[in-house]
């Protein structure tokens, strides 16, 4: 359970190895000691550094869950592996997903496939194989990474941002479905995020961080939020963005 202030005290990471989650980790440790579970594919060395950062930042025990994201069957068993070897969580976060090259994904239908396999199909799977197990333990809370590119998909990205919009609608709908079970939903949406995902892009209007990312669920969770967007000035700017005609929105630069 939540420490008294509300803290969790059992985190899962599925994705443990990417800078946001690594950063998160980082943030919620410096509140509190927790003990940690990272889950990401088997031999990587990402979550292997993950793993001795989150000892070094005061863990109280750390643990890995191998599983592959492309794999929607390896996240269901990576998410009972985690909870039949590590007990109940707090906070369950699903950090996993790829952006995908656009032109090459027009090209290649398949390419396109694992990026949606990925950022949505085993999103879902993660999504109720958790929600089963927070229902079950009759608390908790599932951190969701979406993004903003879903909130009004662009010709520029229209595969990642799609099979981003897919998730965010999925995960809407399964905080719903837990109402009264005693766990939650929480969804954030960043917009351009420096990452090594990012590297060599031309970063948006509102670029952000993943430290900036991490203080800002931080700080969402402390308050309750349902849904986190960072920077805040993206909700009214992707409100905005939703009601633009057609024609004007596919002028919107890439």
């Amino acid at each position: 359970m939540n420490d008294a202030l509300g803290l969790p005290q059992s985190i899962l990471v599925l994705g443990g190895g990417s800078e946001i989650a690594r950063a998160l980790v980082r943030a919620l440790l410096a509140k509190r000691s927790a003990s940690v579970v990272l889950g990401g594919r088997p031999r990587s060395a990402a979550v292997e550094q993950a793993a001795d950062e989150a000892r070094l930042h005061g863990a109280t025990s750390v643990g890995t869950v191998d599983f592959d994201a492309t794999d929607p069957a390896a996240v269901a068993a990576g998410v009972d592996r985690a909870f039949d070897s590590h007990g109940d969580f707090d906070l369950v976060v699903v950090a996993f997903g790829v952006l995908g090259d656009q032109a090459a994904c027009e090209a290649d239908p398949l390419a396109a496939v694992e990026v949606a396999t990925v950022n949505y199909t085993s999103a879902v799977t993660a999504g109720l194989a958790v929600a089963r197990r927070l229902r079950r333990q009759g608390h908790g809370t599932l951190l969701v990474m979406s993004s903003v590119a879903g909130e009004r998909v662009r010709r520029a990205n229209f595969v990642y941002g799609s099979s981003k919009a897919g998730m965010d609608g999925f995960y809407q709908g399964l905080g719903d479905s837990l109402q009264g079970s005693g766990a939650r939903v929480v969804v954030v949406r960043p917009g351009f995020v420096r990452t090594r995902m990012t590297a060599g892009m031309k970063p948006a209007p509102f670029a952000t961080d993943a430290d900036a990312v991490a203080s800002a669920v931080v700080k969402g969770l402390a308050k309750g939020s349902e849904t986190i967007w960072v920077p805040p000035v993206l909700r009214v700017v992707l409100a905005a963005f939703r009601h633009l005609p057609r024609p004007l929105w596919r002028k919107v630069p890439g």
